[in-house]
């Protein structure tokens, strides 16, 4: 496939999933929240699927990759956390912020 294409599908999908996690942590209504929910795990799984088609083979040598998967966790486990209360949301916020930023980072640098 295109690399051009997967790069847009999976920054689209990128897009959808922060989107999804500032609806959930702004306290939309039930009705939102639930569509929400539905577009956070869509997202997740496009993100995966089009990431692990971009690697065609994951790098075993090298371990950014596993590192991104580490906060790909992170970022599906952030609406369970807000509903939970385990943290408050500005800080949910602030962590998913970092975690996007810090994968950003390891896709283009690919330090280790």
């Amino acid at each position: 496939m295109d690399p051009i294409l997967l790069k847009t599908l999976h920054l689209a999908g990128v897009v959808a999933l922060f989107t999804s996690i500032g609806a959930i942590l702004a306290g939309a209504s039930d009705c939102c929240r639930k569509k929400a929910s539905m577009l956070h795990g869509i997202s997740l799984v496009l993100i995966l699927v089009i990431g692990f088609a971009m690697l065609k083979k994951p790098p075993m040598g090298q371990y950014w990759w596993m590192a991104k998967l580490g906060l790909w966790l992170f970022l599906g486990a952030a609406p369970a956390l807000a509903k939970r209360e385990v943290l408050p949301r500005p800080a949910i916020l602030g962590l998913c912020l970092a975690a996007g930023i810090a994968a950003a980072w390891l896709g283009l640098a690919k330090p280790f």
